[in-house]
């Protein structure tokens, strides 16, 4: 009875064992983006880069998402169906449906392929929220899927998932 109660628990905590990270060298989390990722610039996607992947894991699948607009969560970037082996962007991923290593991005809340950087009104500072999930399949959507699309794809297979927030005001 010990050994099956042992046995239980060490497969609880390795379920909880993987801790995917995501982080950026461009800034940290909780800290402000720079100006060169945002409307205001060049408008270019940050470098990120993540590890703690669990093994199971088919693909990788990443939001970014600003809470603060003033209507509703506005959706800055959509990309998924990321190959298990990558673990980074960097910066400037070209606004194309369809990566060189089969990557596929998204419709963001500007109407547009690929990442569309922060872009708030004045005054107070938005958050914006990079959220990474690591999954146990690849899926069957393409360039126009929209978040809502690729949460509701994603649900029920995602292993472990991480999130950075970065800060922006103009």
């Amino acid at each position: 009875m010990r050994y099956a109660v042992v046995m239980f628990l060490l497969f609880v905590f390795s379920l909880n064992a993987w801790c995917l990270e995501i982080k950026s060298v461009a800034f940290d989390d909780g800290k402000y983006i720079p100006v060169k990722y945002t409307c205001d610039a060049a408008n270019m996607s940050p470098p990120l880069h993540w590890d703690d992947v669990p093994a199971a894991t088919k693909s990788f699948a990443l939001v970014c998402d600003d809470p603060d607009a003033p209507y509703a969560i506005w959706v800055h970037w959509v990309i998924f169906n990321i190959p298990p082996e990558k673990r980074e962007f960097r910066e400037d991923i070209p606004q194309k449906a369809i990566l060189s290593d089969r990557t596929i991005q998204g419709l963001n809340d500007f109407g547009k392929i690929g990442y569309g950087g922060p872009c708030p009104p004045p005054n107070k500072p938005h958050r914006y929220f990079f959220r990474l999930y690591a999954l146990d399949t690849t899926f069957l959507l393409d360039e126009k899927t929209t978040k809502r699309e690729l949460m509701q794809a994603i649900e029920g297979h995602i292993l472990a998932e991480a999130k950075m927030v970065g800060l922006y005001r103009r």
